[in-house]
């Protein structure tokens, strides 16, 4: 029970034949070959510029001089009122 006989698989790509048909399946295939290809000549692709050139240096700006901001009317402190004493 824990795995699956030939004829398991058999009946699986007859029921997978008859739902897509013999030509939807190579079709998806091609394309999946494209793909594949496609995606191996990128990689190709990339490596050749890496190795064509050298690493760029990221470099910071430099840094601006700011000023220091002027202290706001809320900002200001302000004392705490007197507290009443009660005779």
């Amino acid at each position: 029970m824990g795995s699956f006989s030939i004829w398991h698989w058999l009946v699986v790509a007859v029921i997978i034949l008859v739902l897509f048909g013999r030509g939807r399946i190579s079709e998806m295939m091609g394309d999946f070959g494209k793909g594949i290809s496609s995606f191996k000549k990128g990689m190709a692709e990339t490596e050749n510029e890496v190795k064509g050139e050298p690493a760029r240096q990221i470099t910071a700006p430099p840094p601006v001089a700011a000023e220091p901001p002027a202290p706001a009317v809320a900002d200001a402190v302000v004392p705490p009122a007197a507290e009443e004493t009660k005779p």
